[in-house]
């Protein structure tokens, strides 16, 4: 916010927005202040039933949530300021018990407890700080296990056609909005219910009633996904024994370290044939490759200090705060718990120094490389170095990542993350730009841009931002080769933009059909030997 007030004007602006004044070194409230000039303007009607929405489908808190994994089977929920009841009737389809209140759609419904409690887009609305406080508390006491906190996050202006109210907006139809930044949400959170929220997307955060569930959550979002070591080699000893031995195998890929007394379903079996899982896992090691399993339980351990070197920036949990079962990862994968908090202090540490992340941008594997970024698709950010992936969480854990973040752009120069939405990154060529946010990791600054216009920036060379194992590596790959054959791509400046794009296609008489470049069939027949004589003599001199 700091940035916000740092001159005068921006300073006043900001005071006003909250509805205080500084007086003697004091902080004032302007409300019924009988000096202060606002006094005098009307309060108008603020109908706040209006701003309830006729849903189609989940609303996007819930469906957060739901694809999160956070309702089991037996999961209750309640939505507090239910409007139209949308988000109860879908979750009631999906078997779960549901029901909800409103102040003026649903005022007789009982407040009740339940597993899953919703409070979405409810606080943005009240334009009564005082109630908007107890709209929160009122719904944490009525959750059991989470409660998801929804609100509307700025991104235009405030001062645009919209009338000021208090610290928040009136609308033209009547209904108040408060437009929150990121941070500034996260803080209201944690302040008014004493706990440490986390984000699932802009705007939209999750409090977990227990705080081993909530410390659990967290790790398990760093958790990379991996896949057992092939079997290689053909020992008769495990052929004999490879169905009993499937559940170690899964649970060594899964958590990257042996079981423990209690943590498999078939332990008995296993310790009657093999006395211990150590000796149990000697079979697979003869039939697969020991340095896999070494790599895995190592992407294990970088998971789990990524998260918990962020951790150091709210509060680090204390051992018994952690399940049994994260409590064995650490034994397993460090020895000690403070083993593992030192490591992670290293690498915080070193994070520190922008060189340092420079260094790691220009020796990655993976992403597309510039003098100024590092760019990687989404699906590639588990396959980072740890000290990347735990730089862009630290503008993850607390502002979250920009809905439908396809490209991550790692700034070298400068402190910086930025989240890139391509909708179509899968099917078109040379997808469009829809939405961009950029975070500074020195103040969490968060700034967005929307491209609705007829000339996005585009995106080339697909594949650079993707590893081989995704779906359509090599088509993508192929239009590249095609594209650099054709010369499409020696003006790179030329075609950042749509346009660009189009006027370059045009001047080399291609076109883009599916992912190949193809003659424009109406292409000058003069023109085109030009073109094809310039492209032989590219292949010579390559």
């Amino acid at each position: 916010i700091y940035r916000t007030i740092g001159t005068r004007e921006g300073w006043q602006q900001y005071l006003a927005r909250k509805g205080v004044e500084i007086r003697d070194h004091r902080i004032v409230s302007i409300e019924g202040d009988q000096e202060n000039p606002l006094e005098f303007v009307p309060i108008p009607k603020i109908e706040r039933h209006k701003a309830a929405l006729v849903r189609r489908s989940l609303s996007r808190p819930v469906k957060l949530v739901l694809e999160a994994g956070l309702f089991s089977e037996n999961t209750t929920f309640f939505d507090y300021g239910c409007g139209y009841g949308g988000d109860i009737e879908r979750i009631g389809e999906k078997g779960h018990e549901s029901s909800g209140w409103d102040p003026y759609y649903s005022p007789d419904t009982p407040l009740k407890e339940a597993d899953i409690v919703n409070l979405g887009y409810i606080i943005n609305v009240i334009e009564c700080q005082r109630e908007r406080r107890q709209s929160l508390v009122n719904a944490w006491e009525l959750t059991g296990q989470v409660l998801i906190v929804a609100a509307q996050i700025l991104i235009d202006d405030r001062d645009r056609g919209i009338v000021a109210y208090g610290d928040g907006i009136i609308t033209n139809r009547n209904t108040f909005q408060k437009y929150y930044e990121q941070e500034e949400l996260k803080v209201y959170i944690d302040q008014v219910l004493g706990v440490n929220s986390i984000p699932l997307d802009i705007g939209v955060y999750v409090v977990f009633r227990d705080e081993s569930q909530g410390e659990n959550f967290r790790a398990s979002r760093f958790r990379s996904r991996l896949t057992s070591p092939r079997i290689c080699t053909q020992v008769k000893r495990f052929e004999d024994y490879e169905q009993l031995l499937q559940p170690v195998i899964k649970f060594v890929s899964d958590r990257g370290r042996l079981p423990v007394l209690g943590e498999l379903a078939n332990e008995d079996e296993i310790r009657a044939e093999f006395g211990t899982f150590k000796k149990a896992f000697k079979i697979i090691l003869q039939a697969t490759d020991p340095e896999d399993w070494e790599k895995l339980a190592d992407r294990r351990r970088q998971d789990f200090l990524v998260y918990l070197a962020l951790s150091q920036f709210s509060r680090r949990p204390k051992l018994s705060q952690y399940s049994e079962v994260v409590r064995n990862d650490i034994k397993g994968l460090f020895g000690s718990y403070k083993k593992a908090c030192a490591l992670a202090d290293i690498m915080l540490y070193s994070m520190g120094n922008l060189e340092v992340i420079a260094d790691c941008c220009s020796n990655s594997p993976v992403g597309q490389r510039s003098s100024h970024s590092l760019g990687v698709h989404i699906s590639a950010l588990e396959k980072l170095d740890p000290l990347l992936r735990l730089y862009e969480g630290c503008a993850n854990r607390t502002l979250g990542r920009l809905a439908g973040t396809t490209i991550i752009k790692f700034h070298v120069k400068k402190p910086k993350i930025t989240y890139l939405f391509y909708p179509d990154f899968d099917t078109d060529p040379h997808p469009a730009l829809d939405t961009q946010m950029e975070i500074d990791l020195r103040d969490l600054h968060v700034t967005y841009q929307s491209y609705d216009g007829p000339n996005p920036p585009i995106l080339h060379r697909k594949q650079a931002y993707i590893t081989p194992e995704y779906p359509n590596y090599e088509t993508f790959a192929k239009l590249t080769r095609q594209e650099e054959d054709w010369g499409l791509l020696d003006n790179y400046r030329a075609i950042q933009t749509r346009l660009g794009w189009l006027k370059c296609l045009e001047e080399h008489c291609a076109e883009i059909k599916g992912h190949r470049v193809y003659w424009r069939t109406d292409a000058d027949p003069y023109r085109r030997k030009l073109i094809e004589s310039a492209r032989r003599a590219r292949k010579k001199k390559h």
